[in-house]
């Protein structure tokens, strides 16, 4: 149901209408909220998709040493790292519209919402875009992201450098 809130926002609009005569010519379309709603919903998704990810790898494993940990980052909506052997890959909203990838060591001292370029010796950008309609579109250096692949790409890498 979450997909259709827009709905629930036109029919709001209309019952405003009906009982004030006032029309709200924005109904269903506030493009901020949404951008705000699109990047939450997109880190949750990220989260979920290294969830099923690390619990595949550490399955595979076997043994405990060197397993591939997900952290939520408290005082934040939906941010989270994957920690393993010392170091992280953490995936935070910047702004709505905005989430930064960084690689960091254990000794690095992470700040919700505020990732410092010398804490971190790489920091990737993932941004939201409008596209036809009103969709908004996740992209990478300009380039649109296709989700399984960004998991796939992050966590081979992760574990190569996270690797002792």
């Amino acid at each position: 149901m979450e997909k259709l809130s827009w709905i629930k926002e036109l029919v709001l609009a209309e019952q405003q209408m009906e009982e004030a005569g006032v029309v709200d010519m924005e109904a269903g379309f506030d493009p901020a909220r949404q951008v705000e709603e699109a990047t939450s919903e997109f880190i949750q998704d990220l989260k979920a998709g290294f969830v099923e990810a690390a619990s595949a790898f550490n399955q595979l494993k076997g043994s405990t040493h060197g397993h591939i940990r997900i952290y939520g980052i408290s005082k934040t909506k939906a941010d989270f790292m994957l920690f393993r052997n010392g170091y992280k890959l953490i995936f935070s909203m910047r702004q709505p519209g905005l989430i930064t990838v960084a690689h960091s060591n254990a000794g690095a001292h992470y700040i919700p919402g505020q990732v410092k370029a010398e804490d971190t010796p790489a920091q990737d950008m993932l941004r939201a875009s409008w596209g036809a309609f009103g969709q908004l579109i996740w992209t990478y250096n300009e380039h649109e992201i296709n989700i399984d692949y960004l998991i796939r790409y992050y966590m081979s890498r992760f574990v190569k450098d996270s690797a002792r």
